[in-house]
């Protein structure tokens, strides 16, 4: 029978971008739509402000996310210019250093140039030596369009659940009803990303559950408490 293993680090990027997205949306239009409710009660404000949270901060997650990860892409591409330089212009030091990894890595010299020469002519020399020397796969860079993209996307899904709540709910309810619900979404979007990233259920979700609490509570507590010196 075969032998399968299930790696997730291939998901890392989209999955990052699309939980923080997510996980602020959530968190800030629910603290956004509680404050607000908690100082001004009417509908009319506490939609208006949640739209324009929502809206707002969509933009700015994916502002954020592109200027970001279009650095670590400016980085990556600086480090493969450099390795080209230097493939280009001092190949046989460059393979020198190549070898001297496997050495390190446990091989001893003479299998440990067989593999450099290996992989150097089955492959483009500067794929393996961006992997061996920089970690990095040419072919698989960061993607900040991507990144911007999903950042803004989940934003909004994510805070479109809190603002529905807050603006449907009956009046009595929407105190109790908003958090409630966010904090049901957040332990769900918690255990989701543990599942996929294959990290701890319990500790995942009480990271943003507890995040959530926090910043709910006290944006509520600020809010009745300019609403009642208003």
């Amino acid at each position: 029978m075969a032998h399968r293993e299930s790696h997730r680090s291939g998901v890392g990027g989209w999955l990052r971008a699309a939980v923080l997205g997510a996980n602020d949306g959530i968190v800030s239009i629910a603290s956004l739509v509680l404050g607000v409710a908690a100082a001004d009660p009417s509908p009319g404000a506490v939609v208006t402000a949640g739209v324009a949270g929502l809206v707002g901060g969509a933009l700015s997650m994916a502002a954020g996310e592109y200027v970001s990860v279009s650095s670590q892409r400016d980085v990556e591409l600086s480090d493969l210019a450099r390795e080209r330089k230097e493939l280009t212009e001092t190949p046989e030091a460059e393979h020198k250093e190549l070898i001297g990894i496997y050495v390190k890595k446990g091989l001893k010299l003479e299998l440990a140039t067989q593999v450099a020469d290996a992989l150097v002519l089955a492959n483009d020399p500067l794929h393996v030596h961006a992997h061996e020397e920089l970690r990095l796969d040419p072919s698989e860079l960061a993607k900040p369009g991507e990144a911007a993209v999903v950042s803004a996307v989940s934003f909004a899904v994510g805070a479109a659940l809190p603002l529905a709540v807050m603006a449907l709910a009956p009046a009595s309810t929407r105190a109790y009803a908003t958090p409630i619900a966010a904090l049901i979404t957040l332990a769900l979007l918690g255990g989701l990303s543990a599942r996929l990233g294959g990290a701890p259920l319990g500790r995942a979700v009480l990271r943003v559950v507890a995040g959530g609490v926090a910043a709910m509570g006290l944006t509520y507590a600020l809010g009745a408490f300019f609403g009642a010196v208003g």
